[in-house]
């Protein structure tokens, strides 16, 4: 359903603006039921993920990169415009070929999603994200998880939106390979894991601390890694209630690394 771009205020482009709008977008979108695929690549491991589009909106020379996604969704409408318009309408440049404005898809229970992985085995390794409010850094996260074999990974309500355009564009779509969902506030979520046989590793600087190295050595059959936020890390709170408090062993006078980077450090270390 081929359409040229001719009224900026028609409602059927409404998904596509203010895109910039951070505080905007991270309400308006899962209230919508909605999130923002950019680029061809992005837009295929959405729909290779079982995604469904809700439309699309590019140049004109993108069309013949998307002719097969067009013909098995020929109900989704396209709309096609000038580079110009394109950025009149978005808040920015649209230099990544590309939008598509995706159906979000409905978030699992926690305990039914780490059940179900592994071919019902369950879920072995998990990652916990509190507070992490960077997109940038939960988009950057959730590549780690992909490419270093995380089972599953856990978001709370402080987070943010691991399908916010910039944590997918940063992910390079691999937020759709790794099964996730949200999880209540910590550390009363906590307790189905460790009801569920995880040790909980809260990844913090303490004085009852042990080193990554320590962790790793102690061969736990299933492991949930707590990565707090960037400024102040997790609450003591959860710091208390997790089963190890872990401590990436660090030199040259730097206390800690950023949360993406000492995430990628942990799953490389704790790798199955």
């Amino acid at each position: 359903m081929l359409i040229d771009i001719t009224d900026l205020s028609d409602e059927r482009l409404f998904d596509y603006t203010n895109l910039t709008d951070m505080n905007l977008r991270s309400k308006h979108e899962p209230e919508k039921g909605l999130y923002i695929a950019e680029s061809v690549t992005v837009l295929r491991r959405a729909l290779e993920a079982g995604h469904k589009p809700r439309s699309l909106i590019m140049s004109h020379k993108w069309l013949d990169s998307v002719a097969d996604v067009m013909e098995e969704f020929p109900e989704v409408p396209v709309f096609v415009g000038s580079e110009e318009l394109l950025e009149e309408l978005t808040g920015f440049k649209v230099h990544r070929g590309l939008l598509a404005s995706m159906h979000r898809p409905t978030l699992a229970d926690p305990r039914e999603l780490l059940q179900s992985l592994r071919g019902g085995e369950g879920a072995r390794r998990v990652a916990i994200f509190d507070g992490v409010i960077d997109h940038t850094n939960i988009g950057a996260a959730f590549r780690s998880a992909a490419g270093l074999g995380v089972d599953a990974v856990l978001v709370t309500p402080k987070s943010a939106d691991p399908l916010y355009r910039r944590s997918v564009r940063v992910s390079m779509g691999t937020v759709f390979q790794v099964p996730w969902t949200r999880i209540d506030n910590l550390p009363e979520g906590l307790t189905a894991l460790h009801e569920a046989g995880y040790t909980s590793a809260a990844l913090a600087l303490s004085d009852d601390s042990i080193t990554l190295d320590d962790f790793v050595a102690e061969d736990h059959d299933k492991v949930a890694l707590i990565f707090g936020n960037e400024g102040h890390g997790l609450p003591e709170r959860t710091v208390k209630a997790a089963s190890r408090v872990v401590r990436i062993p660090m030199a040259g006078g730097v206390d800690s690394l950023n949360v993406a980077a000492a995430s990628a450090v942990v799953f490389y270390a704790t790798r199955m």
